[in-house]
């Protein structure tokens, strides 16, 4: 695997977005997602998860079809397809 490709497009403080490219045999690396987050496809595709206890699962996106997760999420995802996910991460910063 080698690594995705990650370009911040926003980073305020409130909120930060990044755009993820993930080409065939690509994959984001082991991370702990430190903020609540949205994730929007722009692509749609399946992604192999591995969650931090090795557990490997397959996980549909469809563009345009945003969803929520709170932060502590672990895992590394991985493309295993034979064409590029594209999708933005929308992290939550703390206003507290």
């Amino acid at each position: 695997m080698h690594p995705a490709r990650a370009d911040i497009q926003v980073d305020t403080p409130e909120v930060r977005v990044t755009e993820w490219r993930l080409v065939p045999g690509s994959s984001t690396g082991r991370h702990v997602h430190e903020m609540d987050y949205v994730i929007v496809p722009i692509t749609t595709s399946e992604m192999t998860v591995f969650a931090a206890n090795g557990e490997r699962s397959r996980a549909r996106i469809d563009a345009g079809k945003s969803y929520f997760r709170k932060a502590g999420v672990d895992h590394d995802v991985h493309n295993e397809t034979t064409s590029e996910i594209v999708f933005l991460e929308i992290e939550l910063k703390d206003q507290g």
